[in-house]
């Protein structure tokens, strides 16, 4: 696998010599020849190295992971997973936000009904998608195409891959606290099965609008917080620096969520991130997703609505005074 063109601080060590090891092969011209030994002893190394890098890493690392330019995103996992996809726009009220993407596709031939936040990979397009931060319209949107899944009894698939809600002045008089809030809502009664995977950062309301599922699953460098580190060591520490501290504080990766029962289950990426391997990143998203889709269609309405009420009712432990 060609080196990634892109590489976190704590990659470069690990880039720098994939990329050697590219040089030698091209010298070599990808036949047996001097430079083999090298090669071998060079990879080797980047394997040993990759190792201690990624066994331990710090939760800003884990952060950092999240939001790597190269990491899959939405599109790239309906791609990979699914077929027949119809993209739906608009919210009949408003009008379109492309920072959520949703519609129609198929499962291993199963209907579904998709709902995603897809961000940009340069400017140009993250101004289309608005950084990967949804307007008021965009939930509304997601709304409309649960209630109609919920209508002709298919399955939702959400992917949760958003900073959080657009803050801006247009989007909060255009109700934004009112179209998250209603999400909740009709997220919390639907008839059908609901699966959310996050698979990039999932920022506050922002993610949960579309996150109050039977199931929630997370990729294991994937981030899930009420607050943003930078936005709590803001306001916690007086102190934009102490963002690495905030994120310890927060407790927001895949491993300590699990732990806390936030989430159900930990799908595992390739070696180095699931940006280094994408194929392989959507093969697990999509063995973790059939597993518990499969356990979620034996269920009725009534009994999936029931489910998910207890999930939720369930999390944060709490104690009483006296």
């Amino acid at each position: 696998m060609a080196a990634p063109s892109f590489a976190l601080d704590f990659e470069r060590p690990l880039l720098e010599l994939e990329r050697k090891i590219d040089e030698l092969k091209s010298l070599s011209g990808g036949a047996p020849g001097d430079f083999s030994a090298e090669i071998q002893k060079l990879e080797k190394k980047a394997r040993r190295l990759q190792s201690e890098i990624f066994s331990d890493l710090s939760r800003w690392q884990v952060t950092q992971l999240s939001r790597h330019p190269q990491r899959p995103y939405f599109l790239d996992y309906v791609q990979l997973l699914f077929t027949d996809f119809f993209e739906l726009a608009g919210d009949r009220s408003y009008g379109e936000d492309p920072s959520i993407v949703g519609g129609w596709a198929r499962l291993d031939g199963r209907p579904v009904m998709l709902l995603g936040h897809q961000k940009g990979r340069n400017t140009k397009e993250n101004m289309v998608r608005n950084f990967g931060m949804p307007r008021p319209e965009g939930y509304r949107k997601a709304r409309r195409l649960m209630e109609l899944a919920d209508r002709f009894g298919r399955p939702v698939l959400t992917f949760v891959d958003t900073p959080g809600a657009y803050p801006g002045i247009g989007a909060e008089e255009r109700g934004q606290a009112e179209a998250i809030a209603v999400n909740l809502e009709v997220m919390s009664r639907l008839h059908v099965p609901v699966v959310s995977v996050v698979i990039g950062e999932g920022g506050s309301g922002g993610a949960l609008a579309i996150a109050v599922a039977n199931r929630v699953l997370m990729l294991e460098n994937s981030i899930y917080s009420v607050i943003s580190p930078e936005s709590c060591s803001s306001i916690l520490y007086r102190d934009t620096t102490k963002a690495e501290k905030a994120a310890d504080a927060l407790k927001l990766t895949a491993r300590d969520l699990l732990e806390l029962e936030v989430v159900d289950e930990l799908v595992p990426e390739p070696d180095g991130g699931a940006h280094r391997d994408p194929a392989r990143a959507a093969e697990a998203v999509g063995r973790v997703l059939r597993k518990h889709l499969q356990a979620l269609l034996a269920m009725d309405g009534p009994a999936l609505v029931e489910d998910r009420y207890r999930k939720f009712r369930a999390m944060g432990p709490f104690t009483l005074g006296g």
